[in-house]
């Protein structure tokens, strides 16, 4: 009886994945053997190991890379100094309340502050350096991205230091360890699986980017997700946008293989 009741509350769920996750994947494998003509053939995967695709995949991998690296940077500090504040949950609740605002919105935000009559540039014209073109090169973008996916690198690092046994740094003070020993051979260790998630949440959704790089970057910046709303939205070769998003799933799933918990 307990089995049943127990295969009932599961049925949502594999009902659910199987809808929105299994099908649409599916479709996307099934689009991919598809020229723009609507012929079956390898035409878009044979494409897609040209120089001028694989080069794009690198890119995007080295901005991803980029984005979750410095993201790590600001995320890691931040989350250590969370956990030693007194009302460490209402400033988390201030990192998360960017969260709320629709990317769009924050998108557009940025370019008033880093265009030619900006914020920015009023600051540097302030301390004698002058105006730069800061909107529509590979820093506002980056910037942009890292300030976008910092909260998500923060939460998961601020939980797993948070579940961190205190006692285990105080032995390590006991035992004449210096703070930089104890960081590096007690907090980090413990709490590397806090890392990978993070690194999980930014990595993938940097793969993918599209907006940001139109708006931010000015198309200077040219990733898988810019060339999959390209193929969807402007030339309408559907195959090839779905070959595009069939890589980038594969490399989805290695990272997350990658990056997850294999105890």
């Amino acid at each position: 009886m307990k089995s049943n009741i127990r295969a009932l509350y599961f049925l949502p769920y594999v009902l659910w994945i199987l809808l929105f996750v299994v099908v649409p994947i599916l479709l996307i494998i099934y689009y991919s053997f598809f020229n723009i003509e609507g012929t079956f053939s390898f035409e878009n995967y044979e494409k897609f190991f040209t120089p001028v695709y694989l080069k794009m995949a690198l890119s995007s991998f080295w901005y991803a890379f980029l984005i979750t690296a410095f993201s790590l940077l600001i995320a890691y500090p931040t989350a250590l100094l969370l956990t030693k504040t007194k009302h460490k949950q209402l400033w988390l609740l201030l990192i998360i309340l960017p969260m709320w605002i629709n990317l769009l919105l924050k998108a557009y935000a940025f370019l008033g502050i880093f265009g030619t009559y900006g914020i920015a540039n009023h600051f540097l014209e302030l301390i004698g350096v002058g105006a730069k073109q800061i909107l529509f090169t590979d820093f506002s973008f980056v910037f942009v991205s890292v300030y976008i996916f910092v909260p998500f690198m923060i939460l998961p690092i601020f939980n797993a230091l948070e579940k961190l046994n205190p006692t285990l740094v105080d032995a390590a003070k006991d035992l004449g360890a210096s703070p930089w020993i104890t960081f590096r051979r007690v907090i980090f260790p413990l709490t590397l699986d806090g890392v990978k998630s993070g690194c999980q949440a930014v990595f993938i959704p940097a793969l993918s980017l599209f907006m940001i790089t139109r708006l931010i970057a000015g198309n200077r910046v040219i990733t898988l997700g810019t060339a999959i709303e390209q193929h969807f939205l402007v030339t309408q070769n559907w195959g090839m946008g779905a070959t595009i998003a069939v890589f980038l799933i594969l490399a989805m799933v290695i990272i997350m293989f990658l990056t997850g918990n294999r105890k």
